[in-house]
């Protein structure tokens, strides 16, 4: 299994009147969740953005919500790269409690160049290192 697991807890901040995970938020935790993927390859996304003046954002998000989060859940959430791209990153990803698929989503991450504003392709280096690591 090539996936990444990073544990998130529900708090009531998390959830709406009726205590449930509110939709939004299971992007905080998918968002993070990739953040500690890269953090967790050796990867810091200011040292991206001052290195490279390159930044990753979200290009396109396919979500599927299955099954609610409620307060004090304790999720794992999971980032495993489908398909690479030269200036993008497509990543399957879901929300679990135990064994239980809350949510799933399909990610599409572009590398952007902070100064033109444009799609520039990752870095060999660090696509290299992603790659290595991901196996």
């Amino acid at each position: 299994m090539n996936d990444f697991v990073w544990l998130a807890r529900v708090y009531y901040e998390d959830t709406d009147a009726g205590g449930v995970v509110y939709h939004t938020n299971y992007l905080k935790f998918m968002e993070r969740a990739r953040t500690e993927w890269l953090r967790d390859k050796g990867i810091e996304q200011p040292q991206l953005k001052q290195q490279y003046n390159l930044v990753f954002v979200v290009r396109q998000v396919t979500i599927d919500y299955l099954k609610p989060a409620i307060f004090d859940d304790l999720l794992n959430v999971t980032v495993n790269v489908k398909k690479w791209g030269k200036a993008s990153i497509t990543i399957a990803q879901q929300v679990l409690r135990d064994t239980d698929i809350l949510c799933t989503a399909v990610v599409k991450i572009a590398a952007i160049n902070i100064v033109k504003h444009r799609p520039q392709p990752v870095p060999i280096e660090i696509l290299q290192r992603l790659r290595k690591l991901n196996n």
